[in-house]
């Protein structure tokens, strides 16, 4: 991934993460957290491009525990254009980032998604990922709390 593929996989993650198909991707994916993702570990940014198109993405992070010695490759975004779908652009961008996560000497590698997307569940079990642990994700609407509310009201009173 290079600088100025920055703007089309954000454009590109914005028509797959919706929020109709998957709420908790879609309120996490944000231009913001791609810039930094790009600015720490670009090396671990990878795209796929046809036509000179970006196509597809995957996104990931070394990450080391202080005081262990085991060191983790983490996918954290992995996308690619419907109409490419079924083609292994999603498998070949997953078995580029494990080689470089090798190489970074990572142990043990990562992915999280929504336990309801069941075509990530394929995909991923497919390629060898297991150990799956349930966690619960949780929200709360802040704009009904009373701390909310008396902030709104004093702003409209100004």
């Amino acid at each position: 991934m290079e600088l100025r593929d920055i703007a089309p996989v954000f454009e590109l993650g914005q028509r797959l993460f919706t929020a109709e198909k998957l709420p908790t991707l879609y309120r996490s994916w944000d231009q913001h957290e791609l810039v930094q993702l790009f600015g720490s570990d670009s090396e671990t940014c990878l795209v796929a491009e046809a036509e000179s198109q970006i196509i597809g993405f995957a996104l990931g992070r070394v990450m080391q525990k202080p005081r262990s010695a085991w060191r983790y490759g983490w996918l954290l975004w992995l996308g690619v254009e419907p109409k490419f779908k079924r083609r292994k652009i999603a498998a070949r961008l997953v078995g580029q980032l494990t080689n470089l996560f090798i190489e970074r000497d990572a142990r043990i590698m990562l992915v999280d998604t929504d336990e309801d997307n069941s075509d990530a569940l394929t995909f991923f079990r497919r390629y060898g990922f297991g150990q799956e642990i349930a966690h619960v994700y949780l929200s709360m609407n802040l704009e009904s709390h009373p701390r909310y509310l008396e902030r709104r009201s004093l702003a409209d009173e100004e």
